[in-house]
């Protein structure tokens, strides 16, 4: 069974610069997010060809109760979706380690936009799917992501493709005088956090603690920013984002409740563009929307810069169930479901996607 040995450093790196340099490369899948997952357990699951990896799937692992666990691959597996045949060889080499920790299930969402023949032929493999017909609520991540493409664009011709009130919103930022700086600092993320908590008081949305946001600082190094958009001195907004892959993702978000009118959101998401921008990124990640409604403020907010792409619909969800009977509990049991998906939190944040 090829399943990483921590211990063995060569066979780590190996691992981490194949998920890293992948053309299928999410930021969750490097094994690096299981340091940000406190709680949950991790493994690193590959498939070797010719000598080399030629697909990965890092596991989190959720203990369940009873001496059971749930098995969570978040955004993978890394390696073409399209190529069933190496999907499932890999999935085989899960499932020894699946059946000898007791899993209920494997549980993975890639980054693939919706394509109902390809679901079906999953379907016909065998796998559980929860795509359209799903609540939304219910999944692990949001089906629904804004996606900005970058991929030949520069600052003038994505601002061209913004809804005019996004673009009008952006100049009454300049216009009063809003900047937008980043770092590292870890007062810098504690100024975040504390605009954050603000944010979720106000949208009755589960926070994170303070320490989980240092461990993204700490797994992803320089990749990773804190961004805060200031008036005056005072920090109005602030946000997360992570280079990784082929995009920048903004993973967390946060606005106060002072000076909303002077639109700091818009100074802000502008300036983590151009970072993406200047690192030759093809894509900017807003993360995930749970309603396509423009009365929704948060759907409303990023559509504007994503006015032109629309909505990014992804897949969906796949299960490979060890024990059906246990798998039916799991399913219908809402409450345990709640707490496995989020550990007490609602819905994400006004940032993004960063889900389980």
């Amino acid at each position: 069974m090829p399943i990483v040995d921590k211990k063995n450093t060569s066979e780590m790196q190996e691992y981490a610069q194949f998920v890293r340099t992948s053309p299928y490369a999410t930021a969750t899948q490097d094994p690096a997010w299981a340091q940000v997952k406190r709680g949950w357990g991790d493994a690193q699951i590959y498939l070797r060809r010719d000598g080399s990896i030629a697909a990965a799937l890092s596991l989190l692992i959720r203990p369940v109760g009873g001496g059971f666990c749930v098995l969570y691959a978040p955004r993978g597996p890394v390696c073409d979706f399209y190529d069933l045949d190496t999907v499932e060889a890999l999935m085989r080499e899960a499932d020894a380690f699946a059946k000898a920790r007791h899993a209920v299930l494997l549980r993975f969402d890639p980054e693939v936009r919706y394509d109902e023949a390809l679901l079906e032929r999953y379907r016909q493999r065998g796998y559980r799917v929860r795509a359209r017909e799903a609540d939304p609520h219910a999944l692990f991540q949001p089906r629904h992501n804004m996606v900005l493409d970058l991929k030949g664009k520069t600052e003038e011709s994505l601002l061209a493709e913004f809804s005019q009130k996004t673009r009008y919103n952006i100049r009454v930022a300049a216009r009063n005088g809003i900047t937008v700086r980043f770092s590292r600092d870890r007062e810098d993320l504690r100024t975040f956090y504390r605009i954050y908590e603000v944010t979720c008081t106000r949208d009755r949305i589960g926070a994170r603690p303070f320490d989980y946001f240092e461990r993204m600082l700490d797994a992803f190094g320089e990749d990773c920013r804190v961004y805060l958009a200031e008036h005056e001195g005072e920090a109005l907004s602030g946000a997360l984002a992570v280079a990784y892959g082929d995009k920048v993702w903004y993973s967390y978000g946060a606005s106060s409740n002072e000076h909303r009118n002077l639109m700091p959101n818009y100074a802000m998401q502008l300036e983590m563009i151009r970072w993406a921008l200047a690192l030759g990124k093809d894509r900017y990640d807003f993360g995930g929307v749970y309603s396509l409604s423009k009365d929704n403020g948060l759907f409303r907010f990023k559509e504007g810069f994503c006015r032109q792409a629309g909505v990014t619909e992804y897949i969906g969800e796949f299960d490979r169930v060890y024990s059906r009977p246990l798998y039916f509990a799991f399913e219908h049991a809402l409450p345990l479901w709640r707490k496995i998906r989020s550990g007490g939190r609602s819905t994400p944040t006004e940032g993004g996607n960063a889900g389980v």
